[in-house]
């Protein structure tokens, strides 16, 4: 395997994939909004009312978040040009997933409707059971901080961030081992680009609570952020020890080893055994979130396109785009994945 030309693939593959690179960040200003809806007619029981959306770029940034009420309507505002994904969650455990692409050479409207069916499987998903989530993880709090906490979401509702704050800051000083609450704290600074008081809360929300799973993840997200991906890889590794069948912690921890296998190649390194290592073990994460969600977790069928065209096993790589492209035909930027396919796939 040639190591001199690793470099210049990755760099065509970059080029190349518009999966590996969010689109150009030239717009701003546009509106990304749907109806939510959830199909609850083939279970009875308890329903939830209220679920929380998480809008994440392409690359793991978190962007905003708001609840949203079952048959209602979500809307993130101030966009700008690229490709988002729209993480579903009920009561801190994910239960969707949904791609939307924002794009346009002025502010514009982007509508991606969300629709879930309450089924048996997804009704178990908020359940205690091993494997799946490892504690309901919910902290516990008098009716005077419930009243603060609660307080809390709604100004995040309204993206009143500094309220939300300061009833929180008001919370954990009444309660210093609300877990949850740290946990909003250091979303809201992650969000305000705050990444030093953002790890702090994080890391207070598990010192507190050392397996809870939102806290996990997003310091992990934090540090890929940051391109401390040893201590993203540290942190996301305990995510998917405290929930193996999160399809979004296998990814994240699949990711930080791929940028760890991009890091060793452009720097042209000649630690060969630690960046196979490395791109093993992506490999391994980024293929268990495609088998625990296939259609959640479709590109990051292109991730592991990267990894191979990287190595130079391009045959893999045009499959990885093939997958991809039966499970999203109409993607924006078929055409550029369809000259790679083309150009790389033998007779």
């Amino acid at each position: 395997m040639k190591r001199r030309l690793y470099f210049s693939l990755l760099l065509a593959l970059l080029a190349l994939s518009p999966v590996s690179g969010t689109l150009a960040q030239s717009g701003a200003g546009h509106i990304l909004y749907g109806d939510f809806k959830v199909d609850e007619s083939k279970v009875g029981g308890l329903k939830p009312i209220n679920f929380d959306l998480d809008l994440y770029a392409v690359r793991g940034s978190l962007v905003a978040r708001q609840k949203v009420g079952k048959n209602g309507r979500y809307r993130f505002d101030s966009l700008r040009n690229g490709e988002y994904v729209i993480v579903v969650q009920m009561e801190n455990v994910e239960v969707a997933r949904v791609r939307a692409v924002v794009y346009g050479a002025t502010s514009g409207d982007f509508r991606q409707d969300i629709l879930l069916e309450w089924s048996p499987a997804l009704a178990r998903r908020k359940d205690n059971k091993p494997g799946v989530v490892a504690a309901p993880q919910q902290h516990t709090r008098t009716p005077a901080n419930n009243v603060l906490f609660n307080k809390a979401e709604e100004a995040l509702k309204r993206k009143d961030r500094v309220q939300a704050l300061l009833l929180l800051r008001q919370l954990v000083e009444a309660d210093p081992k609300d877990f949850e609450a740290w946990t909003e704290i250091g979303t809201i600074h992650f969000i305000e680009k705050n990444n030093a008081e953002a790890e702090k809360a994080y890391v207070r929300a598990l010192a507190e609570l050392p397996s809870f799973g939102l806290a996990l993840l997003n310091l992990g997200k934090l540090r890929m952020a940051q391109n401390n991906f040893p201590g993203a890889i540290s942190v996301l590794t305990r995510a998917v020890k405290a929930q193996p069948s999160s399809a979004d912690a296998n990814q994240f921890l699949g990711e930080a080893y791929l940028y760890v296998v991009l890091n060793e190649i452009r720097k042209k390194s000649d630690t060969i055994e630690y960046m196979n290592e490395a791109a093993r073990k992506a490999v391994e994460y980024l293929s268990e979130a495609i088998r625990l969600d296939p259609t959640g977790k479709a590109e990051i069928h292109l991730r592991l396109a990267d990894i191979y065209n990287a190595l130079d096993l391009k045959a893999q790589a045009v499959a990885e785009c093939e997958k991809f492209l039966a499970k999203k035909p109409d993607y924006p930027s078929r055409k550029k994945l369809e000259q790679f396919i083309s150009e790389n796939k033998k007779p």
